[in-house]
């Protein structure tokens, strides 16, 4: 019987070096992150700089943190958006929501109904163009991650389709402030825009912050009431897909939203807090949308494929040329 011999010493020079180069570039990411956290922290940062310096971060030295921002982008912007309704008066996010309420519901079943259509054109799978088309319809990633259980996704289909809607926000958060101004767009209608066509909560309230106060209230206003058509588009899923046993998550951050804002109508105590709890809220936007950058690497990008993007472009394209036309001539 032959015995086994031990590997060559020279089999393990490249494992030794990869063993001290590593720590090194980890100590690299780790800094650059802390440098660039502490910098949206700061008055200079903005929603949309947060976001490219994420997305440096991303293209570069890589995000060190992984699953600690994956963990809480979502509750940070959950809080975030509770924070901001201490800034709003409930009898204008009434007036708001009115206005929105005929947009909302036709582009929510005109979206739904051409994704349908393009994506067995483009021979999409059925969950994957579901996912998609909910993404763009509702509110993005948050939608995307109350329909995948129902349908049952897969995650490949489920990381797909978030990683199609954070690319097309990342861009609308850099593209809609300058079109709103090239149109010579209102606070109102720039708001109205914003919660129809753009995704994610988190690039909304961005983009609207950029463009200003009176349009930041009512595209929060406008773009949380929208996002509750999740339950009834969610269960409206489980019956299209004929699916049994499956729950459905209530977005409850937004009754905390309505809290808020009820509060600071109606209780005078809370306006002397109020401009804290606004601006940590602002704050807490700001660093969900590096966090969001940072998770975009190039991989991310580059595993969407071109017919599922080609999916969201077409539909991101259809409902916010669309929505500008209504608006500009209404």
């Amino acid at each position: 019987m032959k015995t086994a011999l031990p590997a060559p010493p020279r089999a393990a020079a490249p494992t030794a070096v990869a063993t001290i180069a590593h720590p090194d570039k980890q100590w690299l990411s780790r800094a650059v992150f802390a440098v660039f956290l502490v910098f949206c922290l700061t008055p200079w940062a903005s929603p949309p700089v947060a976001l490219a310096l994420g997305l440096v971060l991303a293209q570069t030295v890589g995000n060190p943190f992984p699953s600690f921002t994956k963990t809480y982008t979502a509750k940070l912007l959950q809080y975030s958006v509770i924070g901001l309704g201490f800034g709003m008066n409930a009898y204008s996010a009434v007036q708001a929501g009115r206005q929105g309420i005929l947009f909302t519901v036709c582009s929510i079943f005109g979206t739904l109904l051409l994704g349908y259509v393009a994506g067995r054109w483009l021979k999409l799978g059925r969950h994957l163009t579901h996912l998609i088309s909910c993404g763009t319809a509702i509110c993005g990633g948050s939608a995307i991650a109350a329909v995948g259980p129902v349908v049952r996704a897969k995650d490949e289909e489920m990381s797909v389709a978030l990683a199609t809607v954070f690319v097309l926000n990342a861009l609308a958060l850099f593209l809609f402030p300058a079109v709103g101004h090239a149109f010579n767009l209102s606070q109102q209608q720039f708001g109205l825009w914003c919660a129809i066509a753009i995704h994610d909560t988190s690039s909304v309230v961005g983009a609207a912050a950029a463009y200003g106060k009176e349009a930041l209230d009512i595209a929060t206003t406008v773009k949380l009431a929208r996002a509750l058509w999740i339950i009834p588009v969610a269960l409206g899923t489980a019956l299209a897909f004929r699916q049994k046993d499956v729950k459905v998550k209530i977005p409850w951050f937004i009754v905390g939203f309505i809290g808020a804002m009820l509060l600071n109508t109606y209780v005078l105590a809370t306006h002397y807090v109020g401009p804290w709890l606004v601006q940590a809220a602002r704050l807490g936007l700001t660093v969900t949308l590096f966090f969001i950058g940072a998770g975009l690497s190039l991989n991310a990008i580059k595993s969407v494929g071109a017919k599922p993007f080609g999916l969201g472009v077409l539909l991101w394209l259809v409902i916010s040329s669309v929505s500008l036309y209504v608006i500009l001539h209404t």
